[in-house]
């Protein structure tokens, strides 16, 4: 395992400030490294791309990438490495990449703990949704694979707002779907571009620390977790209206 899937458990400090008064009504989920540990995938399918249009990738810049669309990660790429390609070239051809990639993988489940916690938020009857910035085709492909279909009715793609992570557009929008306010919603993410959205929207924010997110700093999160079964643990203190 190389150093791009490492986490420092020490740099990346959250606050404890989840509690707050304003009850939870609704909670969002990014996929990517939240729903499902298809991060370290992405990483190797963009290192082949970049590759592929001469792009030398580091692994600090690598990191940085996570969490926006594919676009916006692109548009970075071709301007920081001066590329020749056009920008449908190289979106076409990563996303060709994709999507075959995440069709033939046989090993995509969803995350452990992540269903116990689901089933949870259906019985209290909390609505859900997945907001991510992978394109729509990639979104509703995982969720079928990993059986999470049946959740989650409500789906967003950062490709259908105006702006992506980390502007709040994603979050926002979900919210107007969702029928709740953003106080009133509370944000699973795993990486920084995500938890700047989230806070950006004005909502809470739960930071997952994934190893295959890379070096993420969620240090503007509410609250940090390492797994599902922190976020168990802590559940009954959240303050989920009734």
């Amino acid at each position: 395992m190389t150093s791009i899937h490492h986490v420092s458990q020490t740099n990346h400090e959250c606050t404890e400030d989840i509690s707050a008064s304003v009850p939870i009504k609704a909670v969002i989920f990014d996929m990517d490294g939240v729903l499902v540990d298809s991060e370290p995938i992405y990483f190797e399918v963009e290192r082949s791309s970049f590759a592929h249009f001469g792009a030398p990738m580091t692994e600090e810049e690598h990191h940085t990438y996570v969490g926006v669309t594919l676009e916006s990660m692109w548009r970075q790429v071709m301007d920081r490495h001066q590329l020749t390609c056009t920008l449908e070239e190289a979106l076409s051809y990563h996303r060709k990449n994709v999507m075959q990639t995440i069709t033939s993988h046989e090993g995509l489940v969803a995350i452990d703990g992540l269903e116990r916690w689901l089933d949870w938020l259906q019985e209290k009857g909390i609505p859900i949704a997945v907001a991510s910035s992978s394109p729509r085709s990639l979104i509703d492909l995982i969720m079928e694979k990993t059986g999470l279909d049946r959740y989650f009715d409500i789906r967003i793609s950062g490709e259908e707002v105006p702006q992506g992570k980390p502007a709040p557009d994603i979050f926002l929008h979900a919210t107007e779907l969702l029928g709740q306010a953003p106080a009133h919603c509370i944000v699973i993410e795993d990486s920084r571009n995500g938890v700047h959205a989230a806070k950006s929207a004005g909502m809470r924010c739960i930071g997952l620390h994934n190893p295959g997110s890379g070096q993420q700093d969620l240090s503007r999160a509410d609250h940090c977790i390492f797994s599902y079964d922190d976020l168990w643990a802590i559940k009954e203190s959240l303050p989920f209206e009734e």
